[in-house]
């Protein structure tokens, strides 16, 4: 995208863990090293089941003093929920802060250096009461934002950025194979590693303990992915989430979230082999699926 554009992403709320132990707090029950975390460094993680399966996965940044949690805003309650019960008597607050700070997406070509921000995943600042961040998952998302809600859009329409529906950014998101929370990610089901979590800077292997860490370390050193969350285009009518994608007549995978012929899907890798030795077409719901690999992708 040629210009820099930026758009509100209604869907998304904000969580904040105050207190002195907000650190040793999250380092316990999230994915990423909690340790990292900086008014400089913002981070991306996942909140498991004890079986390293799927809950929640937000964006980290520290400001003021707090942590403040950029999540899905129609599951935050859940969220907060799960992380009161590991509270017990660590010194931290929980609150909802989705009522002071809106979420928002900078993205295009000029989009960091108008944020005065390097090109590095994760790096963050303060900007216009709030904070600007590096999509820690892939620089070329462009950057997310906390602003207080009082202050709107207007610190990034006065540096030029154009509004932009949040479509516009979600097709982005689409076409480099990104994830976007439970859309994509059934929960208590999906497996972090099938969605590309590893490459998309969202666990730390280093950290040591945390929820589901055993079965996810297991699932990389044993090398037991099969599937991939991968970007398709659609060649036809545009199947809805769940519709089983199939190569010839085996189910080979499931269409997950999508926007015209833009789509994420889970496949069997096995089943994409095939396909490219035979020269047979992935279909869903009649339509053809053409699948790629992302160039940050390992497999």
């Amino acid at each position: 995208m040629p210009q820099a554009h930026s758009s509100l992403l209604d869907p998304r709320g904000v969580l904040e863990i105050a207190g002195e132990d907000r650190h040793e707090f999250l380092q316990g029950l999230i994915t990423n090293d909690a340790r990292k975390l900086s008014p400089s460094r913002a981070l991306y993680a996942a909140f498991l089941t004890p079986q390293g399966k799927y809950l929640h996965d937000f964006f980290l940044m520290e400001i003021g003093g707090s942590v403040l949690l950029d999540g899905e805003r129609a599951r935050l309650g859940d969220l907060l929920r799960r992380l009161s019960i590991y509270k017990l008597r660590s010194k931290v607050t929980l609150a909802d802060a989705s009522e002071r700070f809106q979420v928002s997406a900078a993205f295009g070509d000029d989009a960091l250096a108008l944020l005065d921000l390097p090109a590095e995943r994760g790096a963050a600042r303060m900007f216009a009461g709030g904070v600007a961040y590096v999509d820690p998952r892939l620089a070329q998302l462009g950057a997310r934002l906390l602003l207080p809600r009082s202050s709107g859009m207007a610190p990034l329409e006065a540096l030029g950025f154009k509004r932009a529906d949040a479509e516009v950014y979600d097709r982005l998101r689409l076409a480099a194979g990104i994830p976007d929370g439970s859309r994509d990610l059934p929960i208590e089901k999906a497996i972090l590693l099938e969605a590309g979590f590893d490459e998309l800077n969202g666990i730390d292997w280093e950290k040591g303990c945390y929820m589901g860490q055993e079965l996810t370390a297991r699932t990389k050193y044993r090398a037991l992915i099969k599937k991939r969350l991968l970007p398709v285009r659609i060649d036809g009518a545009p199947p809805p989430p769940g519709t089983p994608i199939l190569l010839g007549e085996q189910e080979a995978g499931e269409i997950r979230s999508g926007s015209g012929e833009l789509a994420l899907a889970l496949i069997r890798l096995e089943a994409l082999e095939e396909a490219a030795s035979s020269g047979a077409a992935l279909t869903a719901g009649g339509s053809r699926v053409i699948a790629t690999k992302p160039d940050w992708a390992r497999f």
